[in-house]
């Protein structure tokens, strides 16, 4: 296939998912003016009802405005071929420059990415600032500070910089090093990443944004101690992390492996819900550990990842496929993004089929906190959060089908047999 039949393709592919994405979003607009369901209905009045919708509208209307304008992008680089003309660019300067030219094919490649990240944050950070500092504040959501969300920022570069920066080096040295039989080796390491991640993401990453407290003696330490011993589910730690400093959004999670599990719970959770509220939501996140989800989710990344590496193998060394973006000549760094819009066609049907599988986790889950716990008190931590989060309680089908990785509250609820 030649450069401008790819690039057609390419084009092809971003408009007809751009549609598709706009007709899920009119018919997700239109289903908030569905009436109340019943099974939430002792948790909400109509005022609450009405909030909800109209936020979730407000930021739905922010979402289709960032679409239309990375759609647009997306178009503008694509057919001018500012991509691969920033590219050249960046590959002339470095191949010149008496600081590169000993490693001139790894200083362009990685600077060219590092342009592409900065220039994509300075684009998206003001939709993130209104969202931000504006909608989620005009709700009561937001507890954060200017100073807060730039040293976010910060911090993210930070990370970016460094673990970015290493596993590219890394893929660049594995393709130039090996060529087309790089993806195995590369998969074998990513793999080790992923697991490492979750055994070490509390430890490690997690502080750098929030801080830790462990949870004190208490009532509410008593009954999680109590409900683990029962389950036999052994807990390394649990922590009380401070998520009201940005949200007063709530969550809870678990993380590591064995019996170096950790229980996370934000702080906003501890203070909106009961004890048997919060037990049934720990139980919930028990169940997925019980049942394999953690480690079938796992595994089922892993194995995600090496096909993506092994199609990636096939067109890492497609010149036409660097032409297609707009470069005078072959491009690895280029070739990488035409992959990844070339096979975003594929992410979205194996997306779909994640999803199916996540859902399907959630009701098992769901069925597990019933029996260990107490559906009556899941039922009413899950109207909680829906409330309190002013989530959508309507959402069309076909969005949950294509996008959802949890089932919609209501259908938990009917799930567990919860219908009034």
């Amino acid at each position: 296939m030649d450069a401008f039949a790819i690039k057609s393709l390419i084009i092809g592919i971003l408009v007809f998912d751009f549609l598709v994405e706009r007709i899920l979003d009119y018919l997700n607009i239109k289903n908030l003016n569905a009436p109340l369901p019943k099974n939430v209905a002792d948790v909400y009045d109509t005022a609450e009802y009405t909030k909800s919708q109209t936020y979730q509208k407000e930021k739905e209307k922010v979402e289709q405005f960032q679409s239309y304008f990375q759609f647009a992008l997306y178009i503008l680089l694509l057919t001018q071929g500012y991509l691969g003309g920033l590219y050249d660019y960046i590959k002339s300067y470095t191949e010149t420059s008496s600081v590169f030219s000993q490693a001139s094919f790894y200083a362009a490649n990685l600077l060219f990415f590092g342009a592409l990240f900065i220039i994509s944050d300075i684009l998206s950070t003001p939709f993130a600032w209104y969202n931000t500092f504006v909608i989620e504040e005009k709700y009561g959501f937001n507890k954060s500070t200017v100073k807060l969300f730039i040293i976010d920022k910060l911090k993210g570069y930070l990370l970016a910089i460094i673990i970015g920066g290493i596993i590219i080096s890394l893929l660049l040295f594995l393709i130039q090093s090996l060529g087309t039989s790089f993806w195995w080796i590369f998969w074998v390491i990513i793999s080790v990443l992923i697991v490492c991640m979750n055994m070490f993401y509390t430890s490690l990453l997690l502080p750098l944004f929030n801080k830790l407290t462990p949870l004190g003696d208490g009532e509410l330490k008593n009954a999680i101690q109590a409900y683990c011993s029962k389950e036999n589910f052994p807990v390394d730690n649990i922590y009380i992390m401070d998520g009201s400093k940005r949200s007063n959004k709530a969550n809870a999670f678990f993380s590591g492996f064995g019996k170096k599990k950790k229980i996370v719970l934000f702080d906003t959770l501890v203070d909106q819900h009961s004890i048997p509220e919060l037990i049934a939501i720990l139980a919930h996140e028990a169940g997925h550990f019980k049942k394999k989800h953690i480690i079938q989710m796992m595994v089922l990344s892993v194995l995600q990842i090496g096909v993506y590496l092994f199609l990636l193998s096939l067109l890492i060394d497609n010149e036409n496929l660097s032409l297609a973006m707009g470069a005078q000549d072959n491009s690895v760094a280029l070739n990488l993004i035409g992959f990844g819009l070339l096979f975003s066609p594929v992410s979205s049907i194996t997306g779909i089929m994640v999803n199916l599988l996540s859902r399907k986790n959630e009701y098992e889950a769901d069925a597990f906190a019933a029996q260990t716990s107490s559906a009556v008190d899941l039922g009413i931590a899950l109207k909680n959060l829906s409330k309190k989060n002013l989530s959508n309680l309507t959402p069309h089908p076909a969005y949950v089908f294509l996008h959802y990785s949890h089932p919609p509250v209501t259908q938990r609820l009917d799930a567990m047999g919860i219908r009034d």
